[in-house]
Parts: structure tokens; sequence; C-alpha cells
């Protein structure tokens, strides 16, 4: 899980080194070449008679394949737009936001803990962005960036639904159809191609090492790891993708960010290990 979230984190690194890419089209290409990997491995890892369980899956795996097609063009034109700390920290309210979508529309019971956790993170998020709009940074790639957490709310409540009436949706088949989709929607604002073979390399081993592989070991994890274990684990795309910018393109996090960052982190962190530990503790 640890080697997942690293190579999840390599997309903002990677993107400060394209030459002539520029933002649909790195959405475009990241987007075909994960398509590309997944048709792949998919039946490699589950067998050949995937695609055919796919046409029967229902409306809950096209769903998850819209957020999924969704989260993935969001984040590649947000980074392309903002700092990738300000995208990788409003990423991480996404646990917080499934919460309160499944508090009003599946009825989930929100603890306390996770209230106070929401209040926090908020404030982390808002005095982030409150510190940039006084230096006249754009709203454009904060509004782009809080997309993400949104369609992944969106999403993870699709799949509670699901659960909830004994369908379980397939994470790498999901995958696939929001790479599909993100492709098919940013292909005409990426046209005409300006990306240069150096680029076209970056871009494709971000849709294999960045996306196609970490999915397909990140269901390998969850049959292992506890939901907690994967949360947890899964904030360390912050930290690597803060680190990894910074010491591969000089993109310094500024103390506001980082303020805000923490009070993020700090809010999920503290609210996973109580609901953690009063598990461990009940009956």
């Amino acid at each position: 899980m640890v080697a997942v979230t690293l190579m999840w984190s390599t997309a903002g690194v990677v993107t400060r080194h394209l030459e002539h890419a520029q933002k649909f089209e790195v959405t475009f290409w990241r987007s075909f070449f994960t398509m590309l990997c997944l048709l792949v491995l998919l039946p490699l890892f589950k067998g050949r008679a995937v695609f055919g369980r796919m046409r029967h899956a229902g409306p809950a795996l096209w769903l998850s394949g819209l957020c999924w097609g969704g989260m993935m063009t969001f984040f590649m034109v947000a980074i392309m737009l903002t700092t990738v700390a300000n995208v990788l920290v409003t990423m991480a309210l996404t646990p917080l936001l499934t919460a309160l979508a499944s508090r009003f529309f599946l009825g989930h019971r929100i603890a306390l803990r996770t209230w106070v956790a929401i209040v926090v993170a908020g404030g982390g998020i808002a005095y982030m962005y409150a510190s940039q709009l006084s230096q006249g940074i754009s709203l454009a790639g904060t509004l782009v960036s809080l997309c993400v957490p949104i369609a992944g709310a969106a999403n993870w409540t699709i799949t509670q639904h699901a659960h909830a009436q004994g369908k379980n949706i397939d994470l790498i088949p999901a995958v696939l159809v929001g790479a599909a989709l993100s492709a098919l929607v940013t292909l005409p604002l990426a046209w005409p191609f300006q990306a240069s073979a150096h680029d076209l390399s970056l871009l494709f081993g971000l849709g294999l090492g960045q996306l196609a592989i970490p999915c397909v070991l990140v269901v390998i994890c969850a049959r292992v790891l506890k939901a907690p274990e994967v949360a947890l684990l899964g904030l360390l795309e912050i930290i690597f993708g803060i680190l990894l910018v910074w010491l591969g393109a000089g993109e310094v996090p500024t103390h506001d960010v980082l303020l805000g960052g923490t009070l993020v982190i700090g809010a999920l962190v503290a609210n996973e290990l109580v609901g953690w530990r009063g598990r461990a503790l009940a009956p």
C-alpha cells in the first residue's frame, strides 16, 4: 500500500517535466494510456470473461466509471492550473465529503468525531485558499481541485449504495470505464496534439505506473488491510506528492499550504485513529 501511494503521487512531478503538452492534452493521453494498459492487465488479473461480466454489471458500474472519469479529468487539469500541494490537500477531503454524502443520500449516521474532523479540515482548506486569494491567485485551480473530492465522494457513495443492495462494484473495470470516458471527453479539447515524443513517454508512464498498476495492487491490498489502514496509508500520497514535486521540480509549498494541509491531514488521521480504536474496543 505504501508503494501504491508512492506511485499515485508521481503525477505532479512528472507533469512539471512535460515540454509541449497542455491541460486537456495531458489529461487525454494519461487517460488513453491508462485505458490501453488496463485493457491488457484486466483480463490477466480477472480472466477473459471480465468484459462479458462488465456488460451485465448494471448501472452502478457505469456510474462509478463516470465518477472515475471525472476524478481523472479534474485532477490533471487542476495540477496544470495550480500547485500540486493545493490539489493533493484538497483531494484529502474525499473521505469527509463521502461521510456527508452518505448522511444526506443514504441516511448513514455521522459520528461526533467525524463532524469535528469535517469542521477542522474545512477550516484548513478555507484558510489555505483565503490566504492565496488575498495574494491574487486565480480561483480556477481552486474550483477544479474541489471537483476531484466531490467526484470521489459521489463515487464512494454509489459504491456504498450498491453494496447495501448486495451488488459489489469491481474497482478495476470501473477505472477502465472512467479512463475511456475521460479520454473521449477530452479528445476534442486536446486537438491539435502538441505533445513531443518525450511528453508521450512520460504520459505513458503515468498511465501505466501512476494509475493502471496501482489500481490492480490496491485491490490486493484491500483484501488484507482493514479499511482504516487503507485510509491512513492513503494519506501518504499527499506527503509523497508534495515532497516529490518539491525535490524533483523545485515547487516549494507555501507556509499557508503547509499550515492548512496540516489541519486537514491531522483531522483525518485523528478521525481514523479514534474510530479504529473504538471499533477495536467494541464487544
